[in-house]
């Protein structure tokens, strides 16, 4: 897999999880101008915030609105928000 690819798919990520975020706080949504590009600096994730904050900077070059969110971290992924289950089996 290319870098520039790998960098997609973990934008792709991080990207899903701040759309999560907004949600479940929809006051920080409120202060992003709509005419903004949003890049995402990682803090964990050095590789990735290099990469997004060249990005930024030439879209701003461009003349572009560039809004910079920096990720200080991330809490562990969980993949069920499944509590407690009980099975029953079926003869």
């Amino acid at each position: 897999m290319s870098k520039e690819k790998e960098m997609i798919e973990r934008n792709i990520e991080i990207s899903a999880e701040f759309s999560r975020y907004l949600f479940e706080h929809p006051e920080i949504k409120e202060k992003i101008p709509m005419d903004a590009e949003i890049i995402l600096l990682t803090e964990f994730d050095q590789e990735l915030k290099e990469f997004n904050l060249k990005m930024g900077k030439d879209m701003e070059a461009h003349g572009d609105k560039v809004v910079y969110v920096t990720i200080k971290d991330m809490r562990p992924k969980i993949l069920s928000r499944i509590g407690k289950i009980e099975l029953e089996s079926v003869p």
